[in-house]
């Protein structure tokens, strides 16, 4: 149903007179009943939508608890329950695990930073970059409040909820579906005139209230209360049993269109979404300038502590999407839109004593131990100093007062010291602490010089090639990798695949099961495809998008291992500074050698590379979604064939091609510049074989 029919409906008499009297379940026929729950279910998605989206409820708690209770006694009575049912909040089964889910389009994160004069700069760059692009249009910014809450991808198809995911790394994150489907501002039908496929990221939080009153909850029944409502909605969310998160009050705002629909103005997606049952900030507005945004931000600041929900800043976006497209993004982050932070809430204590931590890629980072401090509702014992330069700016000495804050008011971090009490600054090691190698400077920040040679860097750099983020081995988390180490059966990633059951059986907490597990784990580990190995290994500066464009144009690894700087800048995403560190990484002896002995074990896959020139000079842009094909499958077809594939439509594109339910704006384009359309799955790989690409290979 519409939501004009909803609003009209005569023969519904649950939206007209929801008082109407029941007849008794048991005196209605099949047909009755079913035809009587569908009428409740329109109702009560009619009064959800006034009461969460329109802020104007229709009728009160008592008699809207009347028609949900009705509909479940009819679903249970003639097992009449369908997917999408409001009844279906109240939770699922449980699970053993939140298993991975990949993301419709990237949940790519936010350039910030804390002074105006950034801002402004980011300003700079939005009209220095649209004047390159010959762009024509005024730059108007829209502002939206930084929820400090889970970024969620929520997926519509038809209209009706399909799955949720968290943000994860932005490529992959847990399915929370069940989860998610509990939550009252989650739509499980979207309503009026909506695109037959929708991916739109959206803001899991708990409204500080509802917080407040759970936490009065755990605390009368003995139990551990939540530190700050983010850490209450991450852990509610991250529930295997979703009728735990059904009893939990979350709250969601959606706020961006992953693919699916297409807007000429973000301005004009915030209005579209509450017709669609998708419920938006109140607080979000349109300015013509930088300085206005500077003013709505300040504005959100003053009024911080009276919201419901916390933020901890504002997004400042480029409202017009055709100047989103000509901006485009960087491999994490949209060069259009920044987010503007507040400053952090600090508090005063006493520095005790700084540790140095080695990392995986030797960097060393200096860490405060303090007396115990609360710091926006979180006890704050350790806190950052960030490196030698930090160190030397703030002029830190044991015993000093200090004020810590927490950046972003997640990490704490020694802000100032306020109460000089040591005659003597702490004097950052001039020799690694873990194994005593030199210590070299690189601008504000320290490297340990022992590579692979260093127990910290070798535990890390396990860790690392185990994770989700590497090859994704289970059974070796961050207890068991120091576990092994202790041991003496593994050094370095090469030894891994030397483990035996009977070794691993030796040792404390582990069994035959859990043993075999993980030896089956790396057997299985032992032909990853080449952007996950070169990912897992740990090459400094090189994350899942970097690798994943390294793989696509070199192919093997031995190319990728033996190209020069010159030939790794020709890599997209691949800039002087990583190119540099790729090489210097492939030229430590001490990394050649664990290489070395890893080859022995591992084949990294050969990756498709680019498949000739078919395409050379070939400009494509894709709207939809494309049967059998995710957007970047799509554009990397194209790309490995010699073309080109962008997010707008201009003089210079050769096709649009259209998917189900293609965007309006991108059509209106292609007409205006004569650009040919390809209708269809069918279209475009028919017009790939005309220029001669293998799509089978």
């Amino acid at each position: 149903m519409t939501e004009e029919a909803a609003d009209t409906a005569p023969d519904n008499p649950y939206i007209d007179d929801p008082t109407t009297a029941f007849d008794p379940v048991a005196e209605l026929t099949d047909t009755e009943a079913r035809e009587q729950a569908e009428a409740l279910r329109e109702a009560i998605r009619y009064h959800d939508h006034r009461y969460y989206v329109e802020n104007d409820p229709a009728i009160d708690d008592r008699v809207y608890d009347a028609l949900f209770s009705r509909l479940r006694d009819l679903e249970e009575a003639f097992d009449s329950q369908t997917e999408d049912s409001p009844t279906q909040r109240v939770g699922g089964a449980p699970r053993d695990e939140l298993p991975d889910v990949e993301h419709v389009a990237p949940m790519r994160s936010i350039d910030q930073g804390g002074e105006a004069d950034e801002v402004r700069e980011f300003d700079r760059r939005v009209r220095d970059g649209l004047d390159a692009a010959d762009y024509e249009g005024e730059v108007d910014y829209y502002c939206e409040p930084k929820f400090d809450g889970l970024s969620v991808e929520v997926v519509y198809e038809g209209g009706v909820f399909q799955r949720a995911a968290t943000r994860g790394d932005g490529e992959i994150g847990d399915d929370v579906t069940a989860n998610v489907r509990t939550i009252p501002t989650v739509p499980q039908r979207l309503r009026g005139d909506y695109p037959e496929f929708l991916a739109v990221r959206g803001e899991v939080y708990m409204p500080k209230p509802a917080f407040q009153a759970y936490n009065r909850e755990l605390v009368e029944r003995g139990d551990e209360p939540f530190a700050n409502p983010r850490n209450a909605a991450a852990g509610t969310l991250r529930q295997l049993d979703p009728s735990v998160t059904a009893e939990r009050p979350l709250s969601m705002f959606f706020f961006d269109v992953l693919d699916g629909a297409d807007f000429d103005t973000r301005w004009e997606m915030h209005e579209t979404f509450p017709e669609w049952g998708l419920r938006v900030c109140e607080r979000t507005e349109l300015v013509d300038d930088i300085e206005a945004a500077i003013g709505y931000r300040d504005a959100r600041l003053d009024e911080r502590d009276d919201l419901d929900y916390e933020i901890d800043g504002v997004v400042i976006s480029v409202n017009d999407t055709e100047a989103c497209a000509e901006l485009g993004t960087t491999s994490r982050a949209p060069r259009w839109a920044f987010a503007y932070k507040f400053p952090a809430r600090s508090e005063h204590t006493t520095l005790r004593d700084v540790v140095v931590q080695v990392g995986r890629t030797g960097r060393l980072t200096p860490v405060a131990l303090m007396d115990p401090v609360q710091v926006g509702g979180v006890t704050v014992s350790r806190a950052s100093l960030h490196n030698p330069a930090e160190i030397e700016r703030l002029g830190v000495g044991i015993g000093d007062g200090v004020r810590v804050r927490r950046a972003g008011d997640v990490i704490p971090e020694v802000a100032e010291v306020t109460d000089p009490e040591s005659d003597d600054h702490f004097e950052f090691p001039d020799e690694c602490p873990v194994c005593g190698s030199p210590v070299e400077r690189d601008g504000p920040m320290a490297f340990c010089t022992g590579g692979l040679g260093c127990r910290a860097q070798r535990e890390r750099s396990v860790q690392h090639y185990a994770s989700r983020k590497g090859l994704d081995v289970e059974g070796l988390g961050e207890e068991r990798v120091q576990q092994l180490l202790d041991a003496d059966l593994v050094s370095d990633v090469a030894d891994l695949y030397e483990l035996s059951v009977e070794e691993l059986t030796e040792l404390e907490g582990w069994g035959e099961t859990s043993a075999e597990n993980l030896v089956a784990e790396l057997d299985a580990a032992r032909e990853p495809p080449l952007a996950d190995f070169l990912t897992a290994i740990g090459i400094p500066e090189v994350g899942q998008t970097v690798a994943a464009s390294l793989a696509r144009h070199f192919g093997t690894f031995d190319a990728v291992r033996s190209a020069d700087e010159d030939e790794l800048q020709a890599v997209d995403d691949v800039g002087p500074t990583v190119a540099r560190e790729i090489r210097e990484f492939f030229d430590s002896e001490a990394n050649r050698d664990v290489l070395d002995r890893l080859l022995a074990h591992v084949d990294p896959q050969e990756a498709e590379t680019t498949t000739g020139d078919a395409l050379d000079g070939l400009t494509f842009v894709f709207t939809g979604s494309l049967n059998g094909y995710t957007r970047s499958d799509a554009q990397d077809l194209v790309e490995r064939a010699g073309g080109s594939a962008t997010s707008s439509v201009s003089s210079n594109t050769d096709y649009l091609v259209l998917g189900e339910n293609p965007g309006q704006t991108k059509q209106d384009d292609a007409a205006e510049h004569e650009v040919p359309a390809l209708d269809g799955v069918e279209a475009f790989e028919a017009k790939l074989r005309e220029y001669g690409v293998d799509i089978e290979g």
